[in-house]
């Protein structure tokens, strides 16, 4: 199989920073503030929120052009594999792909929007692409990541009381990867646990079905009796990948320049780097700053590392997520900008 890289990404936040106290002005005056909340769903410092007729592949499309400012309009259009996860569709029965390529001028073989992945899908779309571009079947892909539900979702009026409600935020990040070895991706591991799947999903408090009339409000939500079990997922399998991964490739967490994660609480965060024995100087953390950016945290933060000069040429960068709760989990080696063509 021929070397694949990751050559270069860019990411898009909508809006202006929401800051938490947004959030705390409508929490009942029975909640004890901050203080009072589980440490899963305590809040970042702040968010931004996608409006409410800004879709999926406006975001994608302004993700996607900021990457083509950075490898060349041309580069961009030629590409031969689009690939996009969006944690909220707009519409129920198709993906945004196909849209963006057309927006974007973009004639590939290939347009494929991945539902699954969750807030490990920058790893499930980094692999896909590695499958089909190692393989000869493209020279290249755009990998695109929409994280939307913070504003439209997390605002209304009765779910934005919940203290889960201040975690998310919104964001897109697009990634160019090549046939290349300028930035080669070492190795991916993944790790598929179906039988966490419904543990996490929208929670309606009628108990109606989604497409059902009614007035609650949707939210994401987790089975209440397992949030202890989904939390200790969480804490485990990121680890996991990281040091399977590690395994195949006869390196330890020490050889480890940086590592990225998805950005789901501080609590996670501390405890990966516990478990892994990484420091906080080589874990990116965009928490604070942007909040949980669900799949779009580790192209997000891996961005906005590189921008601001934490991710030097030739270190050895470990990509890893878990997703939902805990039905997905991946890790991605990659020596960032070691040299070739």
């Amino acid at each position: 199989m021929r070397p694949v890289s990751l050559l270069e990404l860019a990411s898009y936040l909508p809006g202006e920073p929401v800051e938490t106290e947004y959030f705390l002005r409508y929490r009942p005056e029975s909640a004890d503030g901050e203080s009072a909340v589980n440490p899963m769903f305590k809040a970042p410092d702040r968010r931004h929120h996608v409006s409410r007729d800004e879709t999926p592949a406006d975001m994608m499309e302004k993700a996607a052009l900021c990457l083509g400012e950075r490898i060349g309009r041309e580069t961009l259009r030629g590409v031969d594999v689009v690939l996009t996860n969006t944690l909220l569709p707009e519409v129920p029965f198709t993906g945004p792909g196909a849209e963006v390529a057309h927006r974007l001028g973009i004639r590939g073989d290939w347009v494929l929007d991945a539902h699954n992945g969750g807030c490990g899908s920058f790893v499930h779309l980094l692999r896909m692409a590695q499958a089909l571009i190692g393989s000869g079947q493209a020279q290249s892909a755009l990998l695109l990541n929409v994280q939307n539900c913070g504003g439209p979702v997390m605002t209304q009026p009765e779910v934005r009381k919940l203290p889960e409600a201040a975690i998310p935020g919104d964001g897109c990040a697009a990634a160019y990867v090549a046939a290349s070895d300028e930035s080669p991706v070492l190795g991916i591991h993944i790790a598929n646990h179906g039988e966490y799947t419904r543990d996490c999903g929208l929670a309606l408090a009628d108990g109606r079905k989604y497409w059902e009339p009614g007035t609650s409000q949707m939210h994401v939500g987790f089975t209440p009796d397992r949030v202890a079990d989904i939390v200790e997922r969480g804490n485990r399998l990121v680890p996991e990948v990281v040091l399977a991964l590690c395994g195949q490739l006869r390196l330890t967490t020490g050889d480890l320049d940086l590592l990225i994660t998805n950005q789901p609480s501080r609590m996670f965060l501390k405890q990966w780097q516990e478990r892994l024995a990484i420091g906080p100087d080589r874990h990116l953390d965009t928490f604070d700053r942007f909040g949980n950016l669900f799949g779009a945290a580790v192209p997000i933060t891996l961005d906005h590392g590189i921008r601001e000069g934490r991710v030097r040429d030739g270190s050895l960068i470990m990509l890893a997520g878990f997703a939902h709760a805990g039905d997905f989990a991946g890790a991605a080696a990659v020596r960032w900008r070691a040299g070739g063509g």
